[in-house]
C-alpha cells in the first residue's frame, strides 16, 4: 500500500511536467524563449482566488517584461537580470521585499547569475542591504575576479559598486512575520533544531531562464532563504551548478529543498544528461526532479540551446511562466 501511495504521489504531478515541458507548436524554429518561477511554495488550491490572481497577475508582469526585451532584441544576461529585479520587488514573493525572516527576525538575501555563452557567473549571500541581489551578483561577475562573495564582504563590494541600498526592514512583510512567529513557537514547543517539514516554511524562490535571439542562453536566482534560518545558513540558489546555472547546452533556476539541490548539483546535472548523455531538456529535468530528488523537494525551470522549455516540480504546485517567439505565453500555479 505505501509502495503504490507514494508512485501516486509521484505520478501525479509527473503528468503535469510531461504537459509543461513539450516543445513549442510546431512552426518556425524558436527565435528566443523564457521561463520564469516564483517558488515551488505556493498557495493551496482552495486559497481566495483573489490571492491566487494577484500571483497570476505578477507572473503574468513579469513574463510580459522578459518576452517584450526578448522580441526587441535584448540579450539573455539582461533579460534575466531584468526580470528577476521586478520579482525581486513583489512582495508576494522570497526574494528582495517580501523575503523570509531568519530567527533573529532579519533578512539575508542569496543570487546568484549565470552567462552560458562565456561561463562567466556571480553569486552574493547573505546580503542585508541590497535592495537587488541579483544586480550585485552581476557585479561580482563582471567586476571581480571571484563568483561568490558572502555577508560582510559582500556588503562592502556594495558600497563600492554605489548599487542601491535600503534598510534591513525595508524588505518586511506582515505575512512573512506570521510565518516566523509560528516557526518559532513550534520551535520552542518541540526545543528542535530542524526546519518545520511544512514546506511553506522551507523554500521559496525567484529565477529566470533564457535563450536569445542570437542563440544565447543564461539563468538568474535569488531569494530569502528558509523562515528562521540560523548560524548563517546558505542555500542552493547563490551556489552555480545546484540552484543556478547556464552553460552552451542549457539554463537552469531551481527552487525548494536548498540542501537537496546542493547534494546533487541538481541545474549542472540537468545540462550534463544533455550534453554527455543526449537527452532532451524534458528529459533531463524529468531524470533528476523525479528520480534524483525526494517527492516535494522542489522543482526547475530549463530551456535549451534551441528555445525548448522545461518547467518541472514534484511538489503541490510551482508558480511559473513560459513564452517563446512563436507565440508561446502560459502563466501557471498548479498543473492545469
Amino acid at each position: 500500500m505505501q509502495h503504490s501511495l507514494m508512485n501516486w504521489i509521484v505520478f501525479v504531478p509527473l503528468i503535469a511536467s510531461l504537459a509543461a515541458c513539450a516543445s513549442s507548436p510546431p512552426g518556425s524554429p524558436v527565435k528566443w524563449a523564457i521561463a520564469i518561477h516564483g517558488g515551488a511554495g505556493t498557495l493551496e488550491r482552495d486559497a481566495p482566488a483573489a490571492e491566487l490572481q494577484a500571483y497570476r497577475t505578477a507572473l503574468d508582469e513579469a513574463l510580459t517584461l522578459g518576452r517584450d526585451a526578448l522580441a526587441r532584441g535584448d540579450a539573455a544576461l539582461d533579460v534575466c537580470e531584468a526580470v528577476v529585479r521586478m520579482l525581486e520587488d513583489n512582495p508576494l514573493f522570497n526574494a528582495g521585499r517580501g523575503a523570509v525572516f531568519n530567527e533573529q527576525g532579519e533578512h539575508e538575501l542569496d543570487a546568484c547569475i549565470m552567462d552560458g555563452s562565456t561561463m562567466q557567473c556571480g553569486a552574493v549571500a547573505g546580503v542585508r542591504t541590497v535592495k537587488h541581489p541579483i544586480t550585485l551578483a552581476r557585479k561580482v561577475m563582471e567586476h571581480t575576479r571571484h563568483v561568490l562573495l558572502m555577508g560582510d564582504g559582500a556588503e562592502q563590494f556594495a558600497t563600492s559598486m554605489e548599487v542601491e541600498r535600503v534598510p534591513n526592514n525595508w524588505f518586511d512583510t506582515e505575512k512573512r512575520r506570521r510565518v516566523l512567529e509560528e516557526v518559532l513557537k513550534k520551535r520552542a514547543e518541540t526545543g528542535a533544531l530542524e526546519q518545520p517539514t511544512d514546506k511553506k516554511f522551507t523554500y521559496g524562490t525567484v529565477g529566470c531562464v533564457v535563450r536569445d535571439s542570437k542563440g544565447h542562453l543564461a539563468a538568474a536566482t535569488s531569494t530569502g532563504g528558509l523562515t528562521g534560518k540560523r548560524w548563517g545558513r546558505v542555500g542552493d540558489s547563490p551556489i552555480a551548478g545546484a540552484g543556478n546555472y547556464a552553460d552552451a547546452f542549457g539554463a537552469v533556476s531551481g527552487t525548494g529543498t536548498g540542501e537537496q539541490f546542493i547534494r546533487h548539483a541538481v541545474a549542472r546535472t540537468i545540462t550534463a544528461r544533455m550534453q554527455f548523455g543526449g537527452e532532451t531538456v524534458a528529459q533531463a529535468a524529468d531524470a533528476v526532479v523525479f528520480h534524483t530528488l525526494q517527492p516535494d523537494d522542489g522543482g526547475i525551470i530549463a530551456v535549451d540551446r534551441n528555445g525548448n522549455l522545461a518547467a518541472v516540480y514534484n511538489s503541490g504546485g510551482m508558480y511559473r511562466g513560459l513564452a517563446d517567439s512563436n507565440g508561446r505565453f502560459e502563466v501557471r500555479i498548479f498543473e492545469d
